[in-house]
């Protein structure tokens, strides 16, 4: 199943970035994600996939 561009996933911050990984910080960072709770609406990209799945310990994901 090929996933169209404009969908969209809301992403949401559950755990802390504090005593992370500096690239796994980065990912949270580039996603939008600045605290514990805030959810942010991102296209659905091989890119976002990408920083979605290394992070995805620390992350909520659902499609909006």
């Amino acid at each position: 199943m090929a996933k169209n561009s404009s969908n969209k996933l809301k992403v949401t911050l559950t755990k802390s970035t504090n005593r992370r990984v500096a690239k796994h910080k980065s990912c949270v960072a580039g996603l939008g994600l600045r605290r514990i709770g805030h959810s942010v609406t991102v296209d659905d990209t091989p890119e976002n996939r990408g920083m979605i799945n290394k992070v995805g310990y620390l992350l909520a994901v659902e499609e909006v």
